[in-house]
């Protein structure tokens, strides 16, 4: 008797399960019945808030890195070594350990670009050709070359390199411990690690693909990260509960990439221009390191290969007027040294020894308690002068430390030091800086004497100029400059700025206050308008600089007019 009612009980239970599942199945569909069909519009105003649920929350921040900094005053290094314009362009840096997946090349362009803001030191040349990858740019440019239609520079300079190793886990550190109990359980465990990152990066000659020996950098980056967690476990009678907290940080690889990415082009830019880079780095020049690469550096050009950066250090001390590279024996040279050299409790010689070079380009940026940079450039020191319409160095009565000054460039790109003749015909481009806020106004005098103003002019009527800004003459960056300027007949041609402290134009005589890109008549050279600004305004309230090059007959006969056309 005891197996069937074993057996009538199991039919009981299973009859009992399947009327429950029975009741919930028709409970269910009873529910979604009462609901009716699915209507989006009921459901309109939770949608709505998508859009703003989407839109993040935290603004968006510059890319920085640790060297940012360093490159604004490499920027402003450059400019005061007055580096030539330069053609460069890079390779692809490939990652042969395929841990890290960042765009090198194209830090690589902004860590170049931020170095050329002020000083123009650097045009990248895109020579990128990926057949892979064919997008409009490179569909354009190879429809233009076949059509003649489209011409590419050749650069002097390249970029090459690549993520060498990547080391993870270097370092590693793990602890736990825990405890256990009756009623309750806790553990803690803490870990570190530390993968190391190894940048390597080559400056070559672009003519013959060869790297220049030096011109290198191999630089590492440790990668951190750290993790800790608390476990807590209780019992309270056949129930549990268990809590886990954690915390854990991991830097990125791409903002080591970037500071890596910096600092080999500040490395591979300082060493090619042969500049003190490491003061950018905010590192002391008086390491002996950097005394040997110095002493190299004068030893292989001599003083007359530094003396420009050296007579760009003494004019922002307020030892030497801003007018232009003077030659090594040259009278107002020699007692500018020789006041420098007595400053600084040198041997005063007049000339430009190596302990003269060291000193003078000591102290170009200023650092603070925390070693962030306060200053870019030197401070002024010794007598303030400017040079004024009588040829001669007059005080810059601005009630101000430094001097003020024009630093006008040419910037077209050439790969020497020395600046070959322009062809007849070529464009010519070129830059102004002035060291305070000034009215400027610029001329152009061709070879046969004629002159006309270039700025201000009717596309930039202003003449007020920022102080540190780059002013381009024509405005290669705008769709539709003022003007383009072309050499001319053969023989020599020059730009003169005048910077003013307040507007000239009213005061200014009638025959230099013509429309601007017309000539003006009775103006004949650079003396002529420095005289006629002088009789205006008197010697004390302007500075002015003239730059000249030589034009040389144009090879095919093509050579146009020149000067400045519209």
């Amino acid at each position: 008797m005891k197996y069937p009612v074993a057996w009538s009980g199991s039919r009981g239970r299973a009859r009992t399960l399947r009327t429950l599942q029975g009741g919930l199945a028709a409970l269910s569909l009873a529910v979604l019945a009462g609901c009716g069909t699915l209507d989006p519009m009921r459901d309109a105003d939770y949608h709505a808030e998508a859009p703003t649920t989407d839109r993040p929350v935290v603004r968006p921040v510059r890319s920085i890195s640790s060297f940012s900094e360093s490159l604004v005053c490499m920027d402003h290094l450059l400019r005061a070594a007055e580096v030539p314009t330069t053609l460069i362009t890079s390779a692809q840096f490939p990652d042969y350990s395929g841990k890290v997946p960042v765009a090198v090349k194209s830090m690589v362009v902004t860590a170049l670009s931020q170095m050329s803001h002020v000083s123009n030191a650097f045009r990248y040349v895109d020579f990128e050709v990926d057949i892979a990858r064919q997008d409009t740019v490179q569909n354009l440019t190879t429809i233009l070359l076949n059509n003649n239609q489209m011409q590419l520079q050749r650069p002097a300079l390249y970029v090459n390199g690549a993520i060498t190793y990547v080391d993870q886990n270097v370092l590693g550190n793990q602890i736990s411990a825990g405890t256990s109990a009756n009623r309750l359980d806790t553990g803690y465990s803490r870990s570190k690690s530390a993968t190391v990152v190894a940048l390597e990066a080559h400056l070559g000659d672009f003519r013959t693909r060869t790297f220049i020996p030096g011109l290198d950098s191999a630089n590492e980056v440790v990668i951190g990260g750290a993790g800790e967690g608390l476990d807590l476990a209780g019992r309270i009678g056949s129930y549990g509960v268990r809590f886990n907290v954690g915390r854990n940080y991991a830097q990125g690889a791409g903002g080591a990439m970037r500071t890596l990415v910096d600092l080999a082009m500040i490395e591979l830019v300082g060493k090619w221009a042969h500049v003190p880079y490491w003061q950018c780095l905010m590192l002391d020049q008086t390491n002996p390191a950097f005394q040997r690469q110095m002493r190299d550096w004068f030893d292989a050009s001599g003083p007359s290969g530094q003396s420009s950066l050296i007579q760009s250090s003494l004019a922002h001390q307020g030892y030497l007027p801003r007018a232009g590279n003077l030659p090594l024996n040259h009278p107002l040279l020699r007692r500018a040294l020789a006041k420098f050299q007595a400053d600084k409790g040198l041997v005063v010689t007049g000339a430009p020894d190596f302990p003269t070079y060291e000193r003078s380009l000591r102290n170009f940026v200023a650092l603070d308690e925390n070693g962030a940079l306060t200053r870019i450039g030197w401070t002024s020191s010794g007598t303030v002068t400017a040079s004024a319409g009588d040829g001669s160095a007059k005080p810059a009565d601005w009630g101000l430390p430094a001097p003020w000054s024009i630093n006008l460039q040419i910037e077209n790109p050439q790969p020497a030091n020395e600046r070959a003749p322009f062809k007849q015909g070529e464009q010519v481009f070129l830059s102004a800086v002035v060291s305070r806020n000034s009215y400027l106004y610029c001329y152009f005098t061709g070879s046969d004497g004629g002159t006309m103003r270039l700025l201000p002019n009717a596309t930039s009527p202003d003449a007020q100029v920022s102080a540190d800004q780059a002013v381009r003459m024509p405005d290669w960056m705008a769709p539709n400059p003022a003007f383009i300027l072309d050499a001319g007949k053969p023989g020599t041609e020059s730009v003169t700025c005048v910077a003013t402290r307040d507007d000239a134009s009213t005061r200014l005589p009638q025959l230099v206050q013509g429309p601007a890109l017309t000539t003006v008549a009775g103006v004949r050279s650079a003396d002529d308008l420095q005289r006629a600004f002088g009789q205006a305004l008197g010697t004390s309230e302007y500075v002015a600089q003239t730059i000249q090059w030589k034009v040389v007959p144009a090879t095919n006969g093509n050579g146009n007019g020149g000067g400045a056309r519209k």
